[in-house]
């Protein structure tokens, strides 16, 4: 049996001694604990408890002969029947992690914790935010969000998601742009407005799509750092600096 199904036999909840004794049943046929241990070279006493387990499973029977028990593998075809029960359990599981659980433990998380702050690095830390960016707001009813960018960081940005803006035209996402300094490319569903750059040189990009505020600069040899905030009051701040400066230009 290859690695791969033996894989697939680990999902439906099986151990490799449970694995082992099932395969020695089959290859038996009916027989007793102690054949079965002997076959399998496991003691008596863990043969015993786990030819229990796989009954209570439903892939192996037991019937009396004398003063003994007799075991029997029930047909493969079995174990369908129990990766199909798995799936309705996880089923019902997902459903109620949604509707009870989850909004259950919401309750109890504090306002903000370290778990509202997240640190990534490199570009797969900037593609992340990005792939964020496109999944909240195409979620969001007004699917539009704002970006504070500085020239140094937009020559770095697009580099792990090559075809980011393609994404958010195709989703219908509109964004808002304060550019500092010059240069960015027009887009479809996209404004912007420059600030002038002075004498910043700072590599920054900074994107506000409520509950969440992302900021990505560069720190030595052009290696990106990223951090994620998911806060309403933090995001609203941001959202509302960043409103008041988009109307005085």
């Amino acid at each position: 049996m290859t690695t791969i199904k033996l894989e697939s036999l680990h999902q439906l909840g099986l151990d490799d001694r449970q694995i082992s004794i099932y395969r020695t049943l089959l290859r038996l046929g009916p027989a007793s604990i102690r054949d079965v241990a002997a076959e399998s070279g496991i003691n008596r006493g863990s043969t015993y408890e786990t030819l229990k387990q796989l009954a209570t499973k439903g892939i192996v029977s037991y019937f009396p002969k004398g003063r003994r028990r007799v075991f029997q593998a029930e047909d493969p075809e079995r174990l369908l029947s129990l990766g199909e029960s798995k799936q309705q359990a996880l089923t019902v599981a997902m459903d109620q992690l949604r509707k009870e659980v989850i909004p259950a433990l919401k309750q109890t998380q504090s306002e903000f914790s370290l778990g509202n702050v997240r640190f990534y690095e490199g570009d797969d830390g900037v593609e992340l935010v990005l792939r964020d960016i496109l999944d909240s707001c195409g979620k969001n009813p007004e699917k539009g969000y704002a970006v504070i960018s500085t020239k140094t960081l937009r020559e770095h940005l697009y580099r792990p998601f090559p075809n980011f803006t393609k994404q958010r035209v195709s989703r219908g996402i509109k964004v808002r742009v304060l550019a500092v300094g010059e240069g960015g490319d027009e887009a479809e569903f996209a404004e912007r407005k420059w600030l002038p750059a002075g004498d910043a040189t700072d590599a920054s990009y900074i994107a506000i799509y409520p509950p969440k505020v992302a900021m990505i600069t560069l720190a030595s040899n052009k290696y990106p750092v990223v951090v994620i905030i998911d806060s309403t009051a933090i995001a609203s701040t941001q959202q509302i600096l960043f409103d008041t400066l988009w109307k005085l230009l």
